[in-house]
């Protein structure tokens, strides 16, 4: 009796001691100085799935390290990515504009960009660089799907209310399954990009599923999108809701299911 109850209180002192490690990455991609946010809960020792986190337009700002934060809490490790350079972070329409539009008229550099955070997250010591998936919301969804469609070596990819780029014939083959989760009251991405996305993924072979939330807006998942006061855009708590759990039940498809780690409450 006395050993297990010394066991106990050994168990509870572990549990105790363990912490969730939220910190700033530092590293580069060509020229660019990046800092991008990794989060993970130490109790949980040996290797597990990675997880990218891609930010919205307005660059890493505390939305995009959250998300992180809840990917921890559920077991994984994960990197939120800084597309932008080290504290390039905007509440300004415009500046979130120039920002992302360097992107668009460079598909290229938005690849090696977020390829340059994956490659961070698959050297880190608790990840199995074999399990790692990306997800990304608006711009953030974009760069993941364009991710899927370079060939990058990832288990799947989830697009939360992101712009829906086709793969085109120049598209490699495509390793990662795709998640796109849409809003069906989203007038940036008109049903006609809808139409010609699902198209061209299967045309490209991929394995793809798609969710549609009525009446749920661009933007959908961030209780700050009602400020912009944008036709199409704004937050909607159950789509929000719905679409992490979807998430959730995605990754136990790609992983068959992470622990989530165990701590004295």
């Amino acid at each position: 009796m006395k050993l297990l109850s010394a066991a106990c209180l050994i168990l509870a002192a572990a549990q105790t001691d363990a912490k969730m490690v939220a910190e700033a990455v530092q590293y580069k991609h060509a020229d660019a100085s990046l800092e991008g946010y990794l989060a993970y809960d130490d109790a949980v020792k040996e290797k597990r799935p990675g997880v990218l986190v891609v930010h919205e337009w307005w660059g890493l700002n505390d939305f995009a390290k959250e998300q992180a934060r809840r990917l921890a809490e559920l077991g994984y490790v994960a990197l939120a990515v800084d597309m932008y350079g080290q504290g390039l972070v905007t509440a300004d329409l415009a500046e979130a504009a120039k920002l992302s539009g360097q992107f668009k008229e460079n598909p290229t550099l938005l690849v090696e960009r977020a390829t340059a955070g994956l490659q961070v997250l698959a050297k880190h010591e608790r990840v199995d660089p074999k399990r790692i998936a990306a997800i990304g919301f608006c711009f953030g969804g974009t760069t993941v799907l364009a991710l899927a469609c370079s060939g990058a070596d990832l288990a799947g990819v989830v697009s939360f209310h992101g712009g829906l780029i086709p793969p085109t014939d120049t598209t490699k083959a495509i390793k990662a399954r795709i998640l796109v989760l849409h809003g069906a009251a989203d007038t940036l991405v008109p049903p006609t990009q809808v139409t010609a996305f699902q198209e061209a993924l299967d045309k490209a072979g991929a394995d793809w599923q798609m969710i549609t939330y009525g009446g749920a807006k661009h933007s959908f998942t961030n209780p700050a999108a009602d400020k912009l006061n944008m036709p199409g855009v704004g937050y909607q708590k159950a789509a929000a809701q719905r679409s992490w759990r979807d998430m959730q039940r995605f990754f136990d498809e790609l992983f068959g299911g992470v622990p989530a780690p165990e701590r004295k409450r």
